[in-house]
């Protein structure tokens, strides 16, 4: 008993040495993903330039920058320079609806929305993920996670706006949960946006297999 109890222990231990067991689940379980094509990717990046002078996309991997001094996305906009992707054709305003995507920031980059969740009853965002010297923030609160420098990353947002609530998972790991802004006409971006202040010169995020689901 005492041998079949250790040769167990041993499996098991070898399991997790290997990788096999993941912490927190899988966020999209009980989810249907949402059909997307090239047409719901648009692209918004400073107005005055070309979009392959901040945006490139090789091998399935999205990569956007952007400089502190570039213009907005629009010449009428007062806003911070940004390149995002706006998930375009899928808004929503009721229901349960989830981003997914690997993203990756390169160390440097700081004061800059890599996420966020646009329209709301009051303002114009539900929720900004900022990296703050590597960090994760809530716009510029609450921390998220921590230690997300040049490592790619998987990122899963829920928006739960029968209930009022978005939650936050890191690797599969909730990681932030928060009540919403109210409902509006709301739709998931990535890239880089820059923040009002503290943001470094230059800022980069690179983005792959991004995913709709909703229930």
């Amino acid at each position: 008993m005492k041998s079949h109890f250790m040769d167990l222990l041993v499996s098991l231990i070898l399991v997790i040495s290997m990788g096999c067991i993941v912490s927190g689940g899988d966020p999209t379980q009980g989810f249907t993903p949402v059909p997307l094509t090239a047409a719901n990717f648009a692209l918004q990046k400073p107005y005055d330039i070309p979009l392959d002078e901040r945006y490139s996309y090789k091998d399935g991997v999205h990569k956007l920058w952007v400089y502190a001094d570039d213009k907005p996305h629009d010449p009428s906009s007062n806003t911070q320079p940004r390149t995002e992707i706006r998930i375009k054709g899928l808004d929503y305003h009721s229901g349960v609806w989830q981003f997914e995507g690997y993203g990756f920031v390169p160390n440097g980059t700081s004061g800059a929305t890599v996420a966020q969740i646009h329209g709301a009853a009051k303002g114009a965002t539900t929720l900004i993920l900022r990296i703050y010297n590597g960090n994760m923030r809530y716009y510029d609160g609450a921390l998220v996670a921590e230690d997300m420098y040049d490592k790619w990353f998987r990122l899963n947002i829920i928006h739960n706006v029968d209930r009022g609530f978005v939650t936050v998972f890191i690797n599969g790991e909730k990681r932030f949960k928060v009540k919403d802004q109210g409902p509006g006409d709301l739709y998931f971006k990535c890239g880089v946006y820059a923040a009002p202040a503290d943001i470094s010169y230059y800022m980069e995020s690179m983005w792959r297999d991004i995913k709709i689901y909703k229930k």
